[in-house]
């Protein structure tokens, strides 16, 4: 089982970027296909990228793509979200957890505490 601790969010202007980094203990780690997740106040969870196990394909939600680039690096057990050209929509509290690539969906319940972005104008 994978256990994320998000972290490098903050607040910054629109048009700024911020890398955000997971570390996810357990051994089998480089097994699992990993997503990174936002959540804003009073709106669902959404799956905003996600990355096979192998780093080969990739998934972006449309309102990100050309802007964020998912990443991750197996024998360090992180996984990395580089988001470039951000603006308020993208205020949130960001999570990594495992996925089911196909389905787009965590594999656990179990959520970090993640990290939160804060975009202003």
């Amino acid at each position: 089982q994978v256990q994320p601790v998000e972290s490098g969010g903050g607040v910054v202007q629109a048009g700024d970027s911020l890398r955000l980094s997971c570390a996810a203990s357990g051994q089998s780690f480089s097994n699992y296909a990993m997503g990174w997740f936002r959540q804003a106040p009073g709106s669902v969870r959404d799956l905003v990228a996600a990355i096979s196990w192998h780093g080969v394909n990739t998934y972006y939600l449309n309102a990100v793509k050309g802007r964020f680039t998912i990443s991750r690096d197996n024998v360090k057990n992180m996984v990395f979200l580089q988001m470039n050209s951000l603006n308020p929509e993208d205020t949130a509290s960001y999570y990594c957890n495992a996925i089911d690539y196909g389905a787009g969906t965590a594999l656990s319940g179990s959520w970090g505490q993640g990290t939160r972005v804060t975009v202003s104008t």
